[in-house]
């Protein structure tokens, strides 16, 4: 087999069929594009349960009359909360913060904003047990589990899983678009493809009906429309994950930059789009080499 001639057959139809060819091109990049976003999305919501895990502590209120009362919390109902918490399956740490550990936290927290700063008084912060567990499944089971317990001076907790299945839903959401986007242009991109491979093979019938007369296989004939497609998918795919690296710096960093400042989202990096482009390049070869095979094989008779 003649390198050169596959070489010449390649590039010659690469430029015949231009139009086509820049179609399919794009075609392919948007298709990769969106598969990619739909990647990024899942790493950032799998990257960003793992930060809220790993930092979020339940708070298990206690009511102002126990908690004056046994500010060390040395005795009991105090004391029968807190052995009950470190006792319950998944539970790590439990921390005591009393009223005055309270107070000096809340002005800590809002010493940037003066008036909510002032309104914080030592009697208006509840004591807590601040719990964390090493099973997120657990989360809602020790919330559900202890919030009723007034016998044991609980006074109410801070339910947070409302406020996270909605962030999260909403990032499963986006993926989720992305990755129906992605199938149908893919499905686009697969008609345009065996269109293109179609339409390349008519302009040249003449040609490769003379190779099949003096004796050229049909692998032969075939090869220089697989390399087409294929090399058609790379370009697509480079396209691609340039649009990715863009769109990450001026849509992911520009538009999340508040949620990633608070460490509510985990960023995506230059590092994760390096990540998945070897998966995107192999999609979009498999997808133009199989396409064209199959068109190829099934339309193309000379």
């Amino acid at each position: 087999m003649r390198a050169n001639f596959i070489i010449t057959e390649v590039l010659n139809g690469l430029r015949r069929n231009v139009t086509m060819t820049v179609a399919m091109i794009i075609t392919t990049a948007i298709t990769l594009g969106m598969l990619g976003a739909g990647l990024l999305v899942m790493q950032m919501a799998n990257k960003s349960q793992e930060i809220f895990f790993n930092r979020v502590e339940m708070q298990i209120f206690v009511n102002h009359a126990v908690a004056s009362a046994d500010p060390n919390c040395e005795r009991v109902p105090c004391t029968q909360l807190r052995d009950d918490l470190k006792n319950e399956p998944g539970v790590t740490n439990v921390t005591w913060v009393n009223l005055d550990d309270a107070y000096k936290r809340a002005k800590e927290v809002f010493k940037n904003t003066p008036e909510m700063a002032e309104a914080v008084n030592p009697d208006t912060m509840p004591a807590s047990f601040r719990v964390k567990v090493n099973d997120p499944e657990k989360y809602g089971t020790v919330i559900d589990k202890f919030k009723g317990r007034q016998d044991l001076g609980v006074d109410g907790v801070q339910d947070q899983r409302q406020l996270v299945s909605r962030l999260f839903s909403v990032l499963d959401g986006a993926r989720n678009a992305a990755f129906v986007l992605s199938l149908i242009l893919g499905v686009a991109a697969v008609l345009l493809i065996a269109n293109t491979v179609q339409v390349a093979a008519y302009t040249r019938r003449t040609e490769v009906s003379i190779m099949r007369l003096v004796g050229a296989t049909r692998w032969y004939t075939q090869l220089p429309f697989l390399i087409e497609a294929v090399v058609a998918a790379v370009i697509g795919t480079v396209l691609a994950v340039g649009g990715l690296m863009i769109g990450r710096k001026y849509f992911f960093d520009e538009a999340l930059n508040d949620l990633y400042r608070v460490n509510i989202l985990a960023r995506v990096s230059s590092a994760d789009v390096l990540f998945i482009s070897p998966w995107l390049l192999l999609t979009g070869i498999v997808l133009a080499g199989a396409t064209a095979y199959v068109t190829l094989r099934w339309y193309v008779r000379e």
